[in-house]
């Protein structure tokens, strides 16, 4: 049988979803690729992939798609890798370039504007290049890596304390999704083991890639065990039930699904 392909985020945060896969037993059990969020949904829409870490959002346009229960990337209030720099403030924003590889990151600042700051913006998809960006626009909504690592002096405003801030609730930025399938079920067991085996050796994450992204090993130790949470428990259920249902409200998405989880 082949090995199940799996497509990654290529950011820091998803690192230890997979480390089990790359370092511990799970390990040449999965064909895994990396790419950003957007592609991830991409690549499993157009089943090149069996299962792919996708933007929350993203499962709301799958038919006959299932959720691995248990683990996501979510954020129980601020998540330090989903930004919005701004040249102006909040009440002056008219437009803001939006990271092209950001789906569910780009409804959440739809949302953000519209429902808690009563404000309409115009939204315009552009790489992920933040000189590039505010040349047209106020403001730049940037994810992942390249927002984890900001240091500037623009107005700063993390997605995932804003919508803590209002709602109370956490925010799930991603989530294991494949197709209806036998062998989706049987993979939770080691997607789990993969993650606990990567939190249990944030350590040596954090000493690999800080010096990839200029970062202390503490600050990215802190940013993996702190800022994310790899979770879907309750509370990280009622906030993403809470997106979709804003979501379906705004016309983001024409309906709200059930969690169907495999």
């Amino acid at each position: 049988m082949d090995k199940p392909k799996v497509s990654a985020v290529q950011y820091l945060n998803t690192v230890p979803l997979v480390w089990g896969m790359l370092r511990g037993e799970q390990q040449g059990q999965y064909e895994v690729s990396f790419t950003t969020p957007a592609l991830c949904a991409d690549a499993l829409r157009q089943r090149k992939v069996d299962i792919g870490i996708i933007p929350s959002i993203e499962y709301h346009r799958m038919e006959k798609a299932q959720i691995i229960a248990g683990i996501s990337i979510a954020a129980k209030d601020a998540v330090k890798s989903v930004l919005l720099l701004s040249k102006v403030p909040m009440a002056k924003i008219q437009k803001v370039a939006v990271d092209d590889s950001s789906r569910t990151s780009a409804a959440l600042l739809h949302l953000m504007m519209c429902k808690f700051y009563s404000r309409s913006i115009t939204a315009t998809p552009a790489a992920p290049r933040l000189e590039d960006m505010l040349k047209q626009a106020d403001a730049a909504l940037l994810i992942g890596d390249p927002a984890l690592t900001y240091k500037g002096p623009l107005g700063v405003y993390d997605l995932g304390a804003e919508w803590k801030k209002f709602t109370g609730l956490p925010f799930v930025f991603a989530i294991w999704v494949g197709y209806e399938d036998a062998r989706l079920s049987r993979c939770r067991g080691d997607f789990e083991a993969s993650r606990d085996f990567g939190l249990a050796h944030v350590d040596e994450i954090a000493s690999e890639y800080a010096p990839i992204l200029g970062m202390t090993p503490e600050a990215v130790k802190v940013y993996l065990t702190q800022n994310i949470d790899y979770s879907l428990d309750e509370d990280n259920c009622k906030g993403l039930r809470l997106f979709y249902r804003m979501a379906r409200e705004a016309g983001i998405i024409p309906f709200e699904k059930e969690l169907d989880f495999a």
